[in-house]
């Protein structure tokens, strides 16, 4: 029985130590862009308290996507909020037109359809599903041709997506059905 133990220990300790997973821990860097940080977040629901700068701007919960987007423009554009609460989903007013100001955010709105494409930098916002009522938000790193990627925080270890973008009629839509649009300072 003794033996078996041991074999099974030996067994154990090789595949952990060959094993191409890495063990995460939450707050961990995981990914980068324009050298702002991606975080790891463990799993959709998980709050480890809120990231607010040196001068109080409320960033959001600590390691969710809104936190990300938020630091990344509060970092590269000098852009603060001027509403800095809400879900993922609500950065983007459903009820403006496109190419629209939105107030609340202090950024033009480019709805899923609109005559201009995604471009680096953008916000691209997700409403929300079944699987996350609270929608989603990740900035575009590439657009050209018919490809879209974005980097994103809270969604486990693969912090880029690729999207295919389409134009039809002069207007570009992003080909998923939860994006709402994109959102850009000007």
């Amino acid at each position: 029985m003794t033996r078996v133990y041991l074999i099974g220990i030996i067994i154990l300790t090789f595949l952990q130590s060959h094993s191409s997973v890495k063990d995460y821990k939450i707050g961990d860097i995981i990914d980068r862009f324009n050298n702002i940080e991606v975080y790891y977040n463990g799993n959709l629901n998980n709050v480890s308290g809120r990231n607010t700068s040196y001068d109080g701007y409320n960033m959001g919960l600590l390691y969710q996507c809104v936190e990300y987007v938020k630091r990344y423009y509060y970092y590269i554009y000098d852009h603060k909020m001027p509403d800095a609460y809400g879900h993922a989903k609500e950065l983007f007013d459903k009820s403006l037109p496109d190419l629209k100001l939105n107030k609340k955010r202090g950024l033009y709105q480019l709805k899923n359809g609109s005559v201009y494409r995604p471009l680096p930098g953008d916000i691209l916002v997700f409403d929300g599903n079944s699987s996350n009522p609270y929608g989603h938000v990740g900035i575009v790193t590439l657009s050209k041709g018919s490809k879209c990627e974005i980097i994103q925080q809270n969604v486990g270890v693969k912090t880029r997506a690729t999207y295919k973008v389409t134009k039809i009629d002069n207007k570009y839509f992003v080909l998923d059905d939860d994006i709402l649009g994109w959102m850009r300072l000007e």
